[in-house]
């Protein structure tokens, strides 16, 4: 007799097998091995369907956009603050420079043979969440020091422009990276767009710092912005650490 915890009273598999993948079944003449194969068997990830493919091409595409767009924020953003005498416009270019290690990061983690590795991701989420804890620091140091030097910044054509620019693009390009990431599960991803997002906010500082100045007098607007964002930075850090970015 086959015992009752293996069988039930009409011989069909019982509870404890029901979901096994092999068990050994012990009787009076020797024992019977049963293998219970998966009905279902696991459902591949989305990076590896073929919309899933297409979601990573549009990642590593975005990613791509991104870096050449923070090349030229970046440089520009320098030249110009240095013939307006504005650290502050300065910052901004130099910022870029941390906020492109987010994208080359993403381009690294989708390269082909790495766009199906957990391991990839993991790193990846990590680099961005550290990208993250630099980014915190130096826009926080920028705005002690300009609040300490009582910094005003200079009227400039080009910044005004450029961080117009930024604070119209880089809300595009967050959103539709963290809609990526939260498809493709990958928290890197919707950690670079988040930078992007705060690439923003810290643009329309900079924008109302340059434009309210001469009229209004609120140098201090720029710098205040600059420390909220670097509260921000060391908060959304921590959640890209943990994998919790592309929960959004």
């Amino acid at each position: 007799m086959f015992s009752s915890t293996g069988f039930g009273a009409r011989g069909h598999l019982g509870p404890r097998l029901r979901n096994s993948h092999s068990a050994k079944l012990v009787g009076s003449g020797g024992y019977l091995e049963f293998m219970a194969m998966d009905a279902h068997p696991a459902a591949p990830s989305v990076a590896q369907s073929a919309g899933g493919a297409l979601l990573v091409r549009r990642a590593r595409g975005l990613a791509w956009l991104s870096l050449g767009w923070m090349t030229i924020e970046g440089g520009v953003g320098v030249v110009a603050g240095l013939l307006a005498s504005s650290p502050a416009l300065i910052g901004f270019g130099l910022d870029s420079a941390i906020e492109g290690m987010a994208s080359v990061i993403i381009i690294w983690r989708f390269a082909e043979r790495r766009a199906l590795s957990d391991e990839a991701e993991e790193r990846a989420q990590k680099l961005v969440a550290v990208s993250f804890f630099l980014l915190a620091p130096y826009v926080a140091f920028e705005g002690i020091r300009a609040l300490a030097l009582a910094e005003h910044p200079e009227l400039s054509v080009i910044g005004i422009v450029l961080t117009a620019t930024s604070l119209v693009l880089m809300p595009i390009l967050g959103v539709a990276k963290r809609r990526l990431g939260a498809q493709l599960g990958s928290s890197a991803t919707a950690g670079e767009g988040t930078q992007n997002i705060l690439c923003a906010y810290l643009s329309a500082g900079v924008l109302a710092g340059l434009v309210a100045n001469a009229p209004f007098g609120v140098w201090w607007l720029d710098p205040v912005v600059a420390l909220g964002i670097a509260v921000l930075a060391v908060q959304e850090g921590r959640e890209a650490w943990r994998g919790e970015s592309c929960e959004c």
